[in-house]
């Protein structure tokens, strides 16, 4: 079986992820199994540099909070702050301690530098204002839309004014009560004012629509884009805030679906602008529909990739990441019967793998679950294999 699958694989590189794909797509997405680790990363940025600078691609975006990451872009296009400060400020999840992050956005800065606006890499995040134990309160979002059709529409339009909404939102801490994730009861998701600021933010993006031709034409098409991602992520949050609040056995499975769907608007608005990078776990990327276990109950939800790939086909390709060993984290080498035991048996340290030839190479063969002793990794299911463009392979992944 070994010398089958060393046809399947290839050195690590953009011509060789562009001759697995019929053509350049839209959005080209490199999932990883577990956080934190800079040698994946590390991978991540070569790639990605490869992509950029012989593909044409023009934003990288990662699972990271989509308005924090414009701080990151303002630097990166700009120069505005300083890398210490973007780094600090720019990221959640705590991404911002990485050196390999740091080292990306220190070279999309460099890129940059020198460039005509029209040729600059821009960043992303495209995550929701969300972290493992609770959702942002939704005041920046619902503040900025509002400011920016304050400025070009006529008063009498607004449905409200600031000094309403800013009644309504109250102390931000109401929002971002931490007991809120396990206790709906402690939510404000479904109090009066919570249920007319949903309103109110309808009718503020409603608002935004209907002027899109003259909001364009006096103001700019980034302006425009800006005001959607604030409107996008005014409502999502609402409604993220809304179901935190519900006491329904459906709570937790509609609150993990919902963070994905703000990823996947998120995603599909940048594909509208440019050709983007996409970096996040696999199971935020995948085709399949994704599966956790919470609080003991199993939960399923389509992932921001199945719902990215339903509206753009073949504009979106996914490469998902497998690793051999992590152990510092207790994985150990693969046992044999399963995807990534076949894969460390190839000579290469590192490869990228035709899912197709692979599994022509496995024949009627079905690899074994890995079972992981480590709750932060996820190996691969063998049974999306038909749902990976390609397969990003890392043998051994060291502390660091």
């Amino acid at each position: 079986m070994a010398t089958d699958l060393k046809e399947t694989s290839q050195a690590i590189d953009a011509a060789a992820v562009m001759r697995l794909l019929p053509a350049r797509p839209r959005l080209l997405a490199l999932g990883e199994p577990t956080h934190g680790e800079d040698t994946l990363l590390d991978l991540r940025n070569e790639l990605f540099r490869q992509l950029v600078e012989e593909e044409g691609y023009r934003t990288i975006t990662i699972e990271s909070d989509c308005m924090m990451g414009l701080v990151v872009d303002d630097y990166v296009t700009t120069g505005t702050g300083t890398l210490d400060e973007v780094m600090e400020r720019g990221f959640s999840h705590g991404w911002g301690a990485s050196a390999a992050n740091r080292e990306l956005v220190r070279w999309m800065r460099a890129h940059n530098d020198g460039r005509p606006a029209s040729e600059r890499l821009r960043f992303a995040g495209f995550d929701g204002p969300l972290e493992i134990t609770g959702a942002a309160s939704p005041r920046q979002a619902l503040i900025a839309l509002h400011g920016c059709l304050a400025a070009q529409v006529d008063p009498d339009l607004l449905p409200c004014t600031a000094d309403t909404l800013d009644r309504l939102l109250g102390a931000d801490d109401r929002w971002t009560e931490p007991a809120a994730m396990m206790d709906p009861a402690r939510s404000v998701g479904q109090s009066a004012e919570a249920g007319r600021l949903r309103l109110l933010a309808d009718d503020l993006v409603a608002l935004l629509d209907s002027h899109a031709p003259h909001l364009i034409t006096a103001t700019s098409q980034e302006d425009w884009r800006l005001a959607r991602l604030y409107g996008r992520t005014a409502t999502g949050l609402l409604r993220y805030h809304h179901w935190m609040a519900d006491t329904s056995p459906a709570r937790m499975t509609r609150l993990v679906g919902l963070r994905d769907q703000m990823m996947a608007d998120n995603l599909l608005a940048l594909a509208e602008r440019a050709p983007a990078l996409v970096h996040a776990h696999n199971g935020h990327l995948q085709r399949d529909k994704s599966t956790m276990r919470m609080g003991g109950l199993p939960l399923e939800w389509w992932s921001a990739g199945a719902l990215v790939n339903a509206r753009l086909g073949e504009e979106y390709a996914f490469l998902a990441t497998a690793l051999g060993t992590l152990r510092h984290q207790g994985v150990d080498t693969p046992p044999p019967d399963t995807v990534e035991g076949l894969l460390y048996a190839l000579p290469q340290d590192r490869c990228v793998v035709d899912p197709a030839r692979l599994a022509t190479a496995l024949g009627d063969t079905r690899p074994a679950p890995r079972v992981s002793p480590y709750y932060g990794y996820a190996p691969l299911d063998a049974a999306h294999l038909a749902g990976y463009d390609g397969i990003v392979f890392v043998r051994d992944v060291p502390k660091t």
